[in-house]
């Protein structure tokens, strides 16, 4: 138990458990190759999951406009508080990662064990508010026409909870393991079996019932269980080959472990819900405004999400790298890693910024043929083009500072970056300045050059004091 306790306190300080001299001291190849060789099966992965909600809505609409409503108004309700579920389980990273590093796979392994039992109850507290949200969508403003639909949608999907922390949970722990393919394969196959699970169930095919937009929500909930089952097979599988590990694993929780994954996760879950929650704010401020105004914000919003996967998979795999450095002690090649993700999400994310600026108006022509949408569309696209560099920046600074443990000043940096200077900012330069949708965007970029800024010196000061060196060799390498 003190073992533990001394484990996990030290993940949360960045210290790794000490390792031998002769256990991965020397790098597998460039950082960077190893990074990108990490990153792109997630990054494609990120893409997917985002492919299947706008399969959903695509093939709900048409049934109706009133049931592309209704399935907006119910995933974005379930995934928002879900998404603070899944943020918490983000702690597993350093905890898996830095284990791995310092050759630890017994530990990797029951944070895997006191990680499902996090997303279970996880699940008993956020299930019950998705519920209640349910009952309650009448009073938050939502059309009559859109309502019926929009409730069955809400209902559904939140049996889809625990398995989407469940799969979370699986998927920190592989990721931290380094195995990343079985992830995109789960997302790949889980689409496809979606656009079929739409198709049968939505239309009423293969002699089954026409389901409608509840179709669609049974449709996800069962992807969401096949990704689970998928990626649970792989992990036990690898946990049943590793001899050394599996002498170690215990389906009993640990109460030292589960409060070391709240300690680190607990913040990144606040981060996460601090960085959407202003989105979502942004979008009801749009939708105040005028329909083209809202029209040309979601459009110009869903290409910057897109560009905004390669960085956000680059962050996990900066997290992993960094995890495996600090577990092993390795100031240098912690840096090396930090180095090089930052380096490939400015290098990404620069060329999106170019063509947002060389070829606005034929992006926009893909959602619309508004004139007065695509003109301000475009005038959104080159106010994205300038925060590309800054969104990337801190999503990917992010990662590597929760790879060394940290996951508690990003939390304050995005709390007054975004809502303490972003916000403010946006609202004066839409509403005061007159400057309308466009002016809620400038928000934005101020709120992101200013976390990007103290994150990268966050991590600047924090790479001195990060382990360094090998302890005498002798020193078991497993728990």
């Amino acid at each position: 138990m003190d073992r533990v306790k001394a484990d996990v306190a030290g993940v949360a300080a960045g210290v790794a458990t000490p390792r031998p001299a002769t256990a991965g001291a020397q790098a597998n190849g460039p950082e960077t190759r190893a990074l990108a060789a990490l990153a792109w099966p997630v990054v494609l992965a990120e893409i997917g999951w985002m492919g299947m909600g706008l399969v959903d809505t695509a093939m709900v609409g048409r049934i109706s406009p009133s049931a592309i409503g209704a399935v907006a108004v119910g995933s974005h309700l379930s995934f928002n508080v879900a998404i603070f579920g899944i943020g918490i389980l983000f702690g597993l990273d350093p905890i898996v990662s830095q284990a791995v590093g310092a050759g630890r796979s017994g530990l990797a392994h029951r944070a895997l064990v006191n990680g499902l039992g996090l997303a279970t109850l996880l699940s008993f507290v956020l299930v019950p508010v998705l519920w209640g949200l349910a009952t309650q969508l009448k009073h938050f403003g939502v059309d009559p026409r859109v309502l019926p639909d929009a409730r069955a949608y809400l209902e559904i999907i939140t049996w889809s909870v625990p398995l989407l922390l469940g799969y979370t949970a699986v998927r920190r722990y592989l990721q931290g393991l380094g195995l990343v393919r079985p992830i995109f394969w789960a997302i790949l196959v889980a689409n496809v079996f979606n656009v079929f699970a739409n198709w049968v169930l939505i239309f009423g095919h293969l002699g089954l019932p026409a389901l409608g937009v509840a179709g669609s929500a049974w449709a996800t909930t069962s992807a969401r269980l096949l990704m689970c089952a998928w990626l649970g097979v792989v992990a036990a599988r690898h946990a049943h080959r590793d001899h050394a590990g599996r002498a170690e694993l215990t389906p009993k929780l640990d109460l030292s472990l589960l409060a070391g994954l709240l300690r680190i996760g607990l913040p990144a879950g606040v981060h996460i819900a601090v960085e959407g929650g202003i989105f979502t704010v942004v979008t009801l401020v749009a939708a105040s405004l005028d329909p083209v105004s809202l029209a040309a914000h979601q459009i110009a919003l869903s290409i910057a999400a897109f560009t905004f996967m390669v960085p956000l998979g680059l962050s996990t795999a900066a997290a992993v790298r960094v995890g495996y450095a600090v577990g092993g002690r390795d100031r240098a090649r912690a840096a090396a890693a930090g180095r090089a993700a930052l380096g490939l999400g400015a290098l990404f994310m620069g060329s999106a910024a170019i063509v947002f600026l060389l070829a606005p108006r034929a992006i926009v022509a893909l959602f619309t043929d508004d004139p007065a949408v695509t003109a301000l569309g475009v005038s959104l696209l080159a106010v994205a083009a300038v925060f590309q560099l800054f969104d990337g920046t801190q999503v990917v600074s992010s990662g590597i500072l929760r790879g060394t443990g940290e996951t508690r000043l990003p939390m304050l940096i995005a709390l007054a970056g975004f809502w303490g200077l972003g916000l403010p900012v946006g609202l004066l330069f839409c509403f005061s300045l007159g400057l309308g949708v466009i002016g809620l965007w400038i928000g934005i970029t101020a709120g992101l050059v200013s976390v990007a800024t103290a994150l990268l010196l966050v991590w600047h000061r924090r790479v001195p004091g990060l382990p360094d060196g090998a302890l005498p060799v002798g020193q078991s390498r497993h728990c």
